[in-house]
């Protein structure tokens, strides 16, 4: 046997447990469309908090889509911070025609903070709900959402509650990257596996991030995470080590947001998280690289240099590579006819990877939300 014929058997072996994985994981998660709609007759009082910088451009449909819920007790905080453009306004606007709506203005940030989590720390601090919920300032929700929320916590006896939306994407492109991306994020992640106590795994998800006030508390809120970029993920991993319960839904049905508008937009935005996932390990990134370069590039490429046997093993492979990418799209809102965008999208994932781990070494850091901070500060933020 040669060495193609074994390397080929390998990844037909570990595609094949990917697969496993991702399609019983998958099918394992709850959906929230499966819990009931009802107000309970004695709800928790929620605090919803949004930081939001310079999003003129989405705040305004995210925070009518907010201030329309149906759950009968919460408020809205948002922070705007340091914004330079009329998100200011767009608040105080809304803000005049909505008692529910509470506006904080940041004028600076503290030399140790990251800006966005500066921002949600300040308005916890303000907060007066049992539960709180994180979110982005560009999300759109469903009336129903946090009721059904609400009520997975408690029927499942949850400290913390993650929710996946939808992705809204104005072009093909993007959205044959969204379909890769999720399957990137859940093998790294393994979602499913956040509710078992017995496993490291974790989550947390940006646009909707449920949990109770005491718990946030305990843990140290954003302040424990205050220079991680991944601050979603992150709240999340101090929550499980702190062995508290947690779990994800999918929301699909119920949140929307415009991730990027552009595939250069996807390449800037990754800039600032991308290394800070791998722990701004640099050998870390280059095994993932190679990893994901034989188990998800090279068996297309194979198709066309190879013959015979080893042919036909990455003909399986690519065939259940497709398979597995359409099917998960399913489950996110996705189409799975963009699964044939697999490959290509793989390739500028790899891109993304290394353009910014160099330009974060070259750098010597990240620029975020108009701030420079160093790599010698945010690995001091190890979590």
């Amino acid at each position: 046997m040669t060495l193609l014929f074994w390397l080929a058997a390998a990844t037909l072996f570990l595609t094949i447990l990917a697969a496993l994985d991702l399609f019983t994981g998958n099918r394992s998660i709850r959906a929230l469309r499966e819990v009931s709609p009802d107000p309970p007759p004695d709800p928790r009082r929620v605090s919803i908090i949004v930081a939001a910088r310079n999003e003129q451009r989405n705040i305004r449909e995210a925070l009518r889509s907010l201030l329309a819920l149906a759950y009968p007790d919460y408020e809205l905080i948002v922070i705007n911070d340091r914004s330079e453009d009329a998100t200011g306004l767009i608040l105080e606007d809304l803000a005049n025609t909505h008692a529910r709506l509470r506006v904080i203005h940041i004028d600076s940030l503290p030399a140790g903070w990251l800006g966005k989590n500066h921002a949600l720390w300040v308005g916890s601090q303000r907060a007066t709900g049992e539960l709180l919920l994180f979110t982005d300032a560009d999300i759109v929700m469903e009336p129903t959402v946090v009721t059904r929320a609400v009520a997975c916590m408690e029927q499942n006896r949850l400290d913390h509650l993650a929710a996946t939306p939808s992705m809204r994407m104005p072009t093909t492109l993007l959205g044959m990257f969204g379909a890769a991306f999720i399957i990137f994020f859940s093998l790294f992640t393994r979602p499913w596996k956040a509710r078992d106590p017995k496993s490291r795994c974790h989550i947390g998800i940006g646009a909707f991030n449920l949990l109770r006030r005491t718990v946030y508390r305990q843990v140290g809120g954003h302040e424990t995470i205050r220079l991680r970029p991944d601050d979603d993920v992150k709240l999340g991993k101090i929550i499980k080590q702190a062995g508290f319960r947690q779990d994800v839904a999918y929301a699909p049905d119920f949140l929307a947001v415009e991730w990027y508008a552009s595939l250069g937009e996807v390449i800037r935005g990754l800039e600032k998280n991308a290394f800070s996932g791998a722990d701004y390990n640099i050998p870390l990134v280059l095994m993932g690289v190679l990893v994901h370069s034989l188990c998800s590039i090279w068996p297309f490429a194979a198709l066309f240099v190879t013959g015979g046997t080893v042919r036909g093993i990455y003909l399986a492979v690519v065939i259940l590579i497709l398979l597995v990418v359409a099917d998960s799209a399913r489950f996110h809102g996705s189409r799975p006819w963009y699964a044939v965008g697999y490959p290509l999208m793989s390739i500028l994932f790899i891109y993304i990877l290394l353009r910014t781990m160099l330009l974060n070494l070259v750098q010597g850091g990240i620029r975020w939300r108009g701030t420079f901070y160093s790599l010698k500060e945010l690995k001091g933020n190890r979590i």
